[in-house]
């Protein structure tokens, strides 16, 4: 298992390598009308865009930066565990559909939210995991998941999941956008990402798009 972590990491720092002079933008968290936005980090976007475009009512989900202080942070800042950001995505859906509870379904049961600062092979605060909300009632709605949670021992280990409110979101450079999509075969793709994916939608009670 550690070769297959170090054959991640050096593909992982081959791409930042070759695009480190790549910039990221401040992502409108202003959905259209009828529509709304959410927002979430729980690991490598990767796996967590893939996961969420595949749930019926989702629109499209963005990799990007969240929960950080600095402005316009790249990837390679990012993975540093400096500036405060997690890998995160964020979620447009149509409401009508979907609503951000079930979205808050997805969120927990894709991930192990019991690892803090880790998700898989990944460790450190930038793949930690964190519910974010833009209202009181969406706070009260993932606070109500977590307790729903503890209190029928879904995990068997306390609930680390950070709930905070949603400030800005940073659009991640572009060839980390549907990743999953576009490099299937990549090592960490085919040994962690998809993995993970395939676990989700066995476990998953929620509607998923066809041939998801």
């Amino acid at each position: 298992m550690k070769n297959k972590i170090a054959g991640y990491v050096l593909v992982l720092f081959t791409i930042v390598s070759c695009n480190s002079n790549a910039q990221t933008k401040k992502l409108s968290l202003e959905p259209k009308k009828g529509k709304a936005i959410a927002v979430f980090a729980e690991g490598c976007f990767w796996c967590s865009e893939h996961v969420f475009e595949a749930v019926v009512g989702v629109d499209e989900a963005v990799s990007g930066y969240a929960g950080g202080s600095i402005k316009n942070p790249s990837y390679e800042q990012v993975g540093t565990n400096r500036t405060g950001h997690a890998e995160s995505i964020a979620v447009y859906y149509d409401p009508k559909i979907v609503s951000f509870k079930e979205l808050v379904n997805v969120f927990f049961a894709s991930q192990d939210p019991t690892t803090p600062n880790q998700q898989g092979p990944d460790k450190g605060s930038s793949y930690r995991s964190i519910a974010f909300y833009r209202n009181a009632a969406e706070k009260q709605i993932i606070e109500n998941k977590i307790k729903e949670l503890t209190t029928n021992k879904v995990f068997a280990n306390p609930i680390v999941t950070e709930v905070k409110p949603l400030t800005d979101f940073y659009e991640a450079e572009e060839y980390h956008q549907n990743y999953v999509k576009l490099n299937p075969n990549q090592p960490y793709v085919k040994g962690v990402s998809l993995p993970r994916y395939n676990k989700f939608k066995k476990t998953y009670k929620g509607k998923l798009k066809p041939k998801s």
